[in-house]
């Protein structure tokens, strides 16, 4: 999704339907390794169509559009309802008003993606304080200490290294293995100092292990629900 969300914009090195293709590419590959039927599962998304379809150059997303995009993440349970409360008032100072006419940029959909990982272990007034470190004036990207999107694809790079690539070891020691891979990362971004580094790696640990504690609450849910099934309960 963090790529999607980049070749949606200037800075991005691939077109969106690139991006899309590779993770359908994935997806089917994935299915068939696990013996399954490849079927509608695999269908693009409307909202993804949508988006192919949109000509102008600068891209913007009402509410409706940042929550379908959203629910294509896993882990992710988005809802207008919720969002709309988090724009107005929980997470208002963070987003900002819609600066796309009456649609939001990929820059503040990402900041509304971090808020819902973060919010899987953190309360709204804790979000407001780690993310203010990060970004200031979201009317001006350019005082953040960095990007929103920049930050969202750097977690989810780590995520997504440890958790698809680490086997039964991502279970040992986590917090040591993202906050290695974090370290790592960091030192790619050249414009900041030592201290805003060591800051931006410490709030990536935070959200790479929000997002661990949404995956262990869904993998709880489904074993409660398979547990309740097997004993007649539902």
């Amino acid at each position: 999704m963090a790529e999607f969300l980049f070749s949606l914009t200037s800075v991005g090195t691939k077109l969106p339907k690139q991006i899309l293709e590779e993770a359908r590419a994935s997806i089917i590959e994935k299915v068939v390794k696990e013996g399954a039927l490849i079927g509608s599962g695999t269908a693009m998304p409307p909202i993804f169509e949508k988006l192919l379809k949109t000509n102008s150059p600068i891209i913007g997303l009402s509410i409706n559009q940042i929550v379908e995009l959203g629910n294509q993440i896993e882990f992710t349970h988005l809802t207008p309802t919720a969002v709309q409360n988090w724009v107005k008032r929980e997470v208002k100072q963070l987003i900002g008003s819609p600066q796309l006419g009456k649609k939001y940029t990929v820059e503040q959909a990402a900041t509304l993606f971090i808020v819902e990982d973060l919010k899987a272990s953190l309360d709204f007034d804790s979000i407001g304080k780690i993310l203010a470190l990060l970004f200031n004036n979201p009317e001006d990207r350019e005082d953040d200490v960095i990007d929103p999107l920049r930050f969202y694809h750097a977690y989810a790079t780590i995520f997504e290294k440890i958790y698809y690539h680490s086997g039964e070891n991502m279970h040992q020691n986590m917090d040591q293995f993202i906050q290695k891979e974090a370290l790592k990362l960091v030192e790619t971004f050249e414009e900041l100092s030592r201290e805003q580094k060591n800051m931006v790696s410490s709030i990536l640990l935070t959200a790479s292990l929000s997002v661990f504690s949404a995956y262990y609450k869904t993998l709880t849910r489904k074993y409660c629900t398979a547990a309740l099934l097997t004993n007649g309960e539902w």
